[in-house]
């Protein structure tokens, strides 16, 4: 009876190396294809670095690495949206259209978001 437990096992975790791998893939070919995900990169490195020489403090920290996520996992999701939509018709279609709209209006409100906050944080120590 263990060995097929420990066989089992050990495919589970092939599959779970499997698909964090297929996870990695997904990372570097969004940070490698997308013109929007290198702005977004070059961005949130600034900003590591900018709360770095200003020392904020750890929950500022918290906000700044929320925001940074936020705004590259909105992108991500975009892009994926997009992506698909493309595929599902190279014709003008109104639907298509409000779809990808309205998940480039995400993008723009967790941006938004970000700017916001990165205002309340560093507007004290900037000032």
């Amino acid at each position: 009876m263990y060995p097929k437990l420990v066989t089992y096992l050990c495919f589970m975790l092939m599959q779970q190396l499997r698909a964090f791998g297929y996870a990695l893939n997904g990372i570097g070919l969004f940070f490698w294809k997308e013109r929007h995900a290198k702005i977004h990169a070059v961005a949130a490195l600034f900003i590591i670095i900018l709360s770095f020489y200003l020392n904020i403090t750890s929950s500022e920290w918290l906000w700044v690495l929320l925001c940074i996520t936020l705004v590259i996992v909105s992108e991500m999701i975009n892009t994926a949206i997009e992506r698909l939509c493309n595929k599902l018709t190279i014709e003008l279609d109104p639907d298509i259209k409000i779809i990808k709209d309205v998940s480039a209006g995400f993008v723009l409100i967790s941006s938004l978001f970000a700017v916001a906050v990165a205002a309340i944080i560093f507007s004290r120590y900037l000032l």
